[in-house]
């Protein structure tokens, strides 16, 4: 969905780029052209980058409230305790002594799955932190540049 918006986006941008570039063209001279291709040219690499900007600063703060407030397991232990009890163990034979686990080995089971669960949803955000900082990293000097070289030109 996100693609689909994006490559939408992409595409009037195209066209409103060769729409501009065309009625520029015709209504200016040579050397008048040139420099409007020019500040098409600017003003699309402003866009795009500021774009990307936004959108990793965005992911950012997502990936911060991640850390930050995570979301709770969602299995409760009566719902783990039901589904153990029904499934017989993988690789083993399904007698009733080793399928009838104790509540206290049951629960250490649990305690286990749900730490392990929230560790591994900790790297997750950790690592889309990591990401969106790249999003905000590699864009931002490109638009710093071509904003001072803009800024320039209109002086």
């Amino acid at each position: 969905m996100v693609f689909s918006f994006l490559s939408i986006g992409v595409l009037l941008v195209v066209v409103v780029l060769f729409v501009l570039i065309g009625t520029g063209l015709k209504a200016q001279t040579e050397d008048g052209g040139k420099d409007m291709i020019k500040n098409v040219y600017i003003y699309l690499v402003l866009f795009a980058t500021l774009m990307m900007t936004i959108g990793g600063t965005v992911a950012a703060f997502m990936a911060v409230a991640d850390i930050v407030a995570p979301v709770p397991y969602h299995q409760s232990f009566e719902d783990f305790k039901r589904f153990d009890m029904k499934e017989p163990r993988i690789g083993t034979d399904t007698t009733d002594q080793e399928n009838n686990l104790s509540e206290e080995e049951l629960r250490q089971q649990y305690d286990a799955m749900v730490l392990m669960e929230s560790e591994r949803q900790l790297n997750r955000a950790k690592n889309s932190l990591i990401k969106s900082f790249g999003w905000i990293v590699i864009p931002l000097p490109v638009f710093i540049y071509f904003q001072r070289r803009l800024g320039n030109k209109e002086t």
